[in-house]
């Protein structure tokens, strides 16, 4: 999979060449930014003798979940098991996504008001850590599904990299696949990721797609059809992507999407 992900910077040269010859109102109509969507991502490395005691954690936390979806504040919850495991990397983490910064917020506000940011399990985790994201691109097909995966790939920015990279490249890359393979039911959700409080480095950003693991092969064969009708397609990503902070994440997943 690393290698895929290396096949969508290759293609992303292609990506910088569409956006300098299609006149820029023929290629704002097929991709537009959507309403921003806040994703709250909490983080755990928990010892391995405490899986147990977090699967009940996550099942508690889903409780509240469930209310604040059922009353609109959210529109998506799950968590994520950690399948390739590093020796600084967590293990485990839950998240919830709103329309807003505030149903967010408020979503966390229930689970510390319920105590469930302080039970034992929690307190035995090696690490921790949170994240707030935004995406302007996504889409999602509403249900719920249990033992999938999140495929996430993340990418920093080179410094001199024009102010609207991560735009470009998911108008012109990311979501025509993305919108494919969720038409097709290849996928359950995918999102592009910025931080929206930024506790990492400004210039990071994240693909991330959710799916059944047959999904990831029709991914993987979705950029392959895409490199044999573009040949001509070279790593023109390096100048505006350090491939060198290249990251990839696979978990499974439960989620759940209005």
């Amino acid at each position: 999979m690393r290698r895929l992900w290396t096949v969508f910077a290759v293609m992303s040269g292609f990506a910088i060449a569409v956006v300098l010859a299609v006149p820029v109102c023929a290629q704002m109509s097929e991709v537009k930014e959507k309403p921003p969507m806040y994703s709250y991502v909490g983080n755990w490395a928990i010892p391995r003798a405490q899986w147990g005691d977090m699967e009940k954690q996550i099942a508690a936390n889903q409780k509240i979940m469930e209310k604040a979806f059922a009353n609109g504040t959210i529109i998506g919850y799950g968590s994520d098991t950690n399948l390739i495991h590093t020796p600084d990397g967590g293990t485990h983490d839950t998240w919830w996504s709103a329309m807003s910064q505030a149903g967010v917020l408020n979503a966390l506000d229930q689970v510390y008001k319920a105590g469930n940011a302080t039970s034992p399990v929690f307190a035995a985790a090696t690490k921790h850590w949170d994240g707030l994201y935004v995406s302007r691109f996504y889409n999602w097909h509403p249900g719920s599904w249990k033992d999938v995966y999140t495929r996430v790939a993340m990418y920093t920015l080179k410094k001199d990299a024009p102010e609207d990279a991560v735009e470009m490249l998911s108008k012109h890359l990311f979501v025509p696949i993305m919108e494919k393979l969720l038409a097709d039911g290849a996928i359950h959700e995918y999102e592009i990721d910025t931080e929206a409080i930024h506790t990492e480095n400004p210039g990071d950003f994240s693909v991330v797609i959710i799916g059944p693991a047959d999904g990831l092969d029709k991914f993987s064969a979705a950029v392959q059809e895409l490199m044999k009708e573009h040949p001509l397609a070279h790593p023109g990503v390096g100048a505006i992507v350090d491939l060198k902070e290249h990251r990839d994440f696979l978990m499974r997943t439960d989620a759940t999407y209005k």
